[in-house]
């Protein structure tokens, strides 16, 4: 079942020379001489890299079938991660270089989303925010404001964040888990 460039769309994963590829944008150009094409940007989800390709109007490829499961983080025991999928209780390991960048914010319990392609895990996603408790940072100063500055703090996982002055040891705070950015403190 091969799909054509007319057929893409945002978010639309297709097989590429043996690679999984997610479409992130893509603009149909129609010029004034010569045939249609498409031009498109792409990010391969094995490595993260993108790539920009620019394919005739209606070259078809064939579409990578890509699975979504949310599971559970369960517990870290060394460089392994163990997950439950909720919905049969089946339990995954997965190595610290499957899981990636994301093993600094995951905390016992934390419902996460592994993405899978013909049996190859992808990534792990959190939620796109996650309160952690603040282990270590430097005290705040009297008088330190919203816009006073700025400092860098250690959380719960140890993952390493900045955050404004007025933020103490011991606070929860709200960080966004895709970009690593301090949100609010949460009260």
């Amino acid at each position: 079942m091969a799909i054509s460039t007319a057929d893409f769309k945002t978010g639309l994963t297709i097989e590429f020379e043996g690679k999984v590829y997610q479409i992130l944008e893509f603009q149909h150009v129609k010029p004034g001489k010569g045939g249609a094409f498409v031009r498109s940007r792409l990010r391969n989800l094995q490595t993260g890299t993108t790539l920009e390709r620019t394919w005739r109007a209606g070259e078809s490829m064939e579409p990578a079938i890509v699975e979504r499961r949310n599971v559970e983080f369960q517990y870290r025991d060394g460089d392994d991660f163990f997950f439950m999928d909720m919905t049969d209780f089946d339990q995954l390991q997965l190595s610290k270089q499957q899981v990636g960048d994301v093993a600094k914010f995951l905390k016992d319990n934390t419902p996460v989303q592994i993405t899978t392609w013909k049996s190859t895990v992808l990534g792990v996603e959190p939620p796109q925010t996650m309160e952690f408790v603040v282990a270590q940072t430097d005290p705040g100063l009297r008088g330190d404001t919203a816009q006073g500055g700025s400092k860098p703090a250690t959380l719960e996982t140890g993952a390493v964040v900045t955050v404004p002055l007025f933020v103490n040891e011991g606070e929860m705070i709200r960080v966004d888990t895709r970009s690593g950015n301090y949100v609010e403190r949460v009260k």
